[in-house]
């Protein structure tokens, strides 16, 4: 019979210890929901103002889509999320340009999330 010191028993696996480290908010989960808020609160504020943007913008172009302002928050949340709509793109040169800048803030956000979440997984705990 091997008898072992308290010091080693620490290092053996303990369930009921690792869900106790799992479901502990570290200062890792912290920033993890702080940076993805912020994120998405900078996303939702950028929707907002390209919403009234594409509205007032686009109503009145030639053969445009955007007749009312739910089509206009529909173009621009679609235009965030992915890089493609129903809707045609615009045809005014301040709508091409928000069409750009929609386009490169997904780009932003898919790497600000994507960072935030390698950040939370290549940072160990703070008790590890």
């Amino acid at each position: 019979m091997v008898v072992r010191t308290r010091r080693e028993t620490d290092r053996v696996f303990s369930l009921p210890q690792e869900w106790r480290r799992i479901f502990t908010w570290q200062k890792r989960h912290r920033l993890l929901v702080a940076r993805l808020t912020f994120l998405l609160i900078l996303t939702f504020l950028f929707a907002l103002v390209g919403t009234v943007a594409v509205y007032f913008l686009g109503r009145n172009a030639p053969d445009t889509e955007i007749k009312s302002a739910f089509d206009a928050f529909y173009f621009t949340s679609v235009q965030l999320l992915t890089v493609s709509s129903s809707l045609k793109n615009p045809l005014s040169t301040g709508g091409r340009v928000l069409n750009i800048l929609f386009e490169i803030w997904g780009v932003i956000f898919v790497a600000g999330a994507a960072g935030a979440g390698a950040t939370f997984f290549l940072t160990e705990d703070e008790n590890a």
